[in-house]
């Protein structure tokens, strides 16, 4: 379940204030009549599966709107034509929320069912289907948390959580060694992984104690001659060059993490629908 907290609702402020800039929404006060009520009915157009239902609601809410039924849980498998959820109130209200709503249900939705796919095509191994931090910036908390709806699991939120040694590190510092050894000194705590390229750097990495390792853009040849090397010594990362028709094979080859990054920088957004099912127009007069 998502917490809906301080910094989603800001996040979900700004979205909506972005259709407001000009103060009102000119097409539905032209042809919408004042006070007039509807029911509105999500509905999933494809296949997929569904995040966002919340974020949906707090929408809804936001803009005015009285009523929201949520009939599916997020994380539920939808086929076409599955009925989400229900809006219910004043009909500028819906249409005043209905962009915004669509735009974080129909993108969340796209990197579960995106992720649940990753998952499905390494079922029966041990690698974990695991996103990064390229992110859509402000949206990182909404974009992690589809991915574990999708059966993803994360990887750092932050840079404070987690050390991640890459190449600019090694540059910067001199050596692999260097980097390790200034981390371990500065912050003994805390959890160290280690980008490597080649297999000596690999060699480098386990000779510091390194006990995460990311494989950088290994080939599945070098990738099994690098599970060989590690024998259990450290849990293995492959990155770059991964797809969902070689996943199964780098999988296989025994690393226990696939990072990948187009989980949330190049999900398609899943197509989902608001439409107006039933209305009561005001009494004669109103406008």
């Amino acid at each position: 379940m998502l917490e809906i907290n301080e910094e989603i609702i800001r996040l979900v402020d700004k979205a909506i204030e972005e259709d407001l800039v000009g103060g009102i929404d000119v097409t539905s006060v032209a042809t919408i009549p004042e006070g007039m009520e509807s029911v509105a009915k999500f509905v999933a157009k494809a296949e997929g599966v569904i995040a966002g239902i919340e974020i949906a609601e707090l929408v809804m809410k936001r803009c005015g709107v009285a009523g929201f039924e949520a009939l599916r849980s997020d994380g539920d498998s939808l086929k076409r034509g599955d009925l989400i959820a229900t809006a219910s109130g004043d009909t500028r209200s819906i249409l005043l929320a209905e962009r915004t709503a669509l735009n974080f249900m129909t993108h969340l939705s796209g990197i579960a069912t995106l992720t649940s796919r990753w998952v499905s095509a390494v079922a029966g191994t041990k690698a974990k289907i695991r996103d990064t931090r390229k992110t859509t910036p402000g949206l990182r908390t909404l974009e992690k948390y589809a991915v574990r709806l999708g059966g993803g699991v994360n990887h750092r939120f932050t840079l404070s959580e987690q050390a991640l040694i890459k190449d600019n590190h090694i540059a910067a510092s001199g050596s692999l060694t260097n980097a390790f050894a200034s981390i371990r000194r500065e912050f003994p705590d805390i959890e160290v992984e280690v980008e490597v390229d080649n297999l000596d750097q690999l060699r480098e990495a386990l000779g510091c104690g390194a006990t995460l390792i990311m494989l950088d853009n290994m080939d599945l040849e070098m990738t099994i001659q690098a599970v060989k090397i590690t024998a259990g010594q450290a849990r293995l990362e492959s990155s770059g060059g991964l797809s969902l028709e070689n996943a199964r094979a780098y999988a296989m080859s025994g690393v226990d993490f696939l990072a990948v990054g187009a989980l949330t920088h190049s999900a398609p957004a899943m197509d989902i629908s608001l439409d107006i099912s039933d209305s009561n127009s005001p009494s004669k007069g109103s406008k």
